[in-house]
């Protein structure tokens, strides 16, 4: 169900990524329960406890003038969970930290559609599933070189 704006989980999520925004990384912890997390589906990775902050310290490195532009959100009839559809846009001005390795800055901009799911307990996050279509993300980075070649 899309919503006019009005449920307190959605407020909570909006300053969620209003802290991320500004990168404050222990505002931005500060809104999980004790136990919560947050997983990057696409790097493959989950963070607990305080390392939620994590992910805002790595894409403000990456990505210092990271922006996500929230285009819809919509809240399950209990209000506990909240899904996103944005994007994550930016310039890739410092190194991107991955599971696999880390991506020099390449100086390019980013525009990568992104889906996010937030459970939420007692208006904090439970869990956070971040779905950023990554091969968008890497191919606007130019990290795939020639896939022609490789592909038949």
């Amino acid at each position: 169900m899309k919503t006019p704006g009005n449920s307190e989980n959605e407020k909570v999520i909006r300053e969620l990524y209003h802290v991320a925004e500004i990168q404050d990384s222990k505002a931005f912890a500060a809104l999980f329960t004790a136990e919560g997390y947050f997983w990057d589906v696409s790097a493959g990775t989950k963070y607990y406890g305080k390392e939620v902050g994590n992910v805002v310290e790595i894409y403000a490195t990456a990505f210092p003038d990271m922006h996500r532009e929230l285009y819809d959100f919509y809240v399950s009839a209990d209000e506990n969970v909240v899904v996103v559809e944005l994007s994550l846009n930016g310039t890739h001005q410092g190194p991107l930290r991955l599971p696999a390795g880390t991506i020099p800055a390449t100086g390019k901009s980013i525009n990568a559609p992104c889906c996010d799911v937030f459970h939420l307990e007692n208006g904090k996050v439970k869990s956070f599933h971040c779905y950023t279509a990554g091969t968008i993300l890497l191919g606007q980075l130019g990290v795939f070189g020639n896939l022609s070649a490789v592909l038949q």
